[in-house]
């Protein structure tokens, strides 16, 4: 892992300070309304585009590890979710919504660089990574409208064009420039130019989207500071319970080690960046989700980081067919 891969919750913590700075001295802060969703959207084809379809074959040399991840991550997890956010945030209903946002979506980049740091099973790991991002396409909806209770009063078909727009669009358009670049440059120029490139712009454009989040709502952000506050608890529960029942789950199953670190990275780390695209889509006029979206990854890779020195496995990394993607 890179220099700018350990900065990355710096990075992201100076991009939000400095959009809350502009958003409440400037009035510069009112273009980022239009920035934002552009942003997110080309952040989400450079991530996307990284991804190998191919590695889903990947899955079946690993069965348990891959019931296991299921059983976590859509049905554990929501259920964790709904249970912090009903006992901690009962009286914040956007804070709860932008939690059930970012609990309900697994990762599908960052992980991968832990996983490998960890010394987990890479390749499995990559494997998972289409899954679970059409498995978000379908279920999102599901539990932001079951979950969600009052506080999510959307009309499903609202919630459905957010999560067309900010997951199918950029999958449609990295679909697109993979078929095209293989066409004409081949299959080892995608590996070792365009994904290493689509990799660099990612954390970018995350600090853009965050920037521009922040100076459209700082005015937000200084009326609900406190509040935002109250989401630490609930943060800090997960991110104590996923790496605990992954570990114990993974033990009774008597995964080999690269496994086990697999099951807790692929577990543990969540999706912000798709979250904070389907909050903005969806809630517009609720903008306290969306900021509230933006305090996970700072906790979270902290968090990733240092849980990958605690689980690392001690072995020899199992890394797969996956390696190419994670050192690019």
């Amino acid at each position: 892992m890179n220099l700018v891969e350990r900065l990355q919750s710096v990075f992201v913590a100076a991009a939000a300070l400095t959009g809350l700075a502009v958003g409440l001295l400037t009035p510069v802060g009112e273009f980022g309304e239009y920035v934002v969703i552009p942003v997110l959207l080309v952040m989400l084809v450079m991530i996307f585009v990284q991804m190998d379809a191919t590695q889903v074959s990947e899955v079946r040399r690993a069965k348990s590890l891959v019931v296991a991840s299921l059983v976590l991550n859509y049905l554990f997890t929501p259920a964790v979710a709904w249970a912090l956010g009903a006992g901690l945030l009962g009286d914040q209903p956007d804070l709860r919504i932008g939690l059930l946002l970012l609990l309900v979506t697994p990762c599908t980049d960052w992980y991968l660089v832990f996983t490998a740091v960890a010394k987990g099973h890479t390749g499995i790991a990559a494997a998972l990574l289409p899954v679970n991002l059409v498995l978000q396409l379908l279920l999102l909806p599901v539990y932001v409208l079951l979950l969600g209770g009052e506080a999510a009063m959307i009309d499903p078909g609202t919630l459905a064009e957010a999560v067309l727009l900010m997951l199918l669009t950029p999958l449609m358009a990295a679909f697109l420039i993979r078929w095209i670049t293989r066409r004409t440059k081949g299959t080892q120029w995608q590996q070792e130019t365009l994904n290493p490139a689509a990799g660099r712009l990612v954390v970018p454009l995350l600090c853009l989207a965050v920037f521009a989040m922040f100076a459209w709502q700082a005015h937000t952000v200084a009326e609900h500071g406190t509040e935002l506050v109250l989401l630490l608890p609930a943060l800090a529960g997960f991110f104590i319970i996923l790496p605990l029942v992954a570990t114990v789950v993974s033990k009774l199953m008597g995964l080999p080690g690269a496994q086990r670190v697999t099951l807790t990275m692929v577990t543990t780390a969540r999706n912000s960046p798709i979250a904070l695209g389907i909050a903005v889509a969806a809630f517009p006029d609720r903008p306290l989700i969306a900021v509230a979206l933006v305090v996970g990854p700072l906790i979270e890779l902290p968090v990733l980081a240092v849980l990958a020195q605690i689980v690392r496995h001690k072995g020899p990394g199992l890394q797969g067919s996956a390696d190419r993607w994670i050192e690019g």
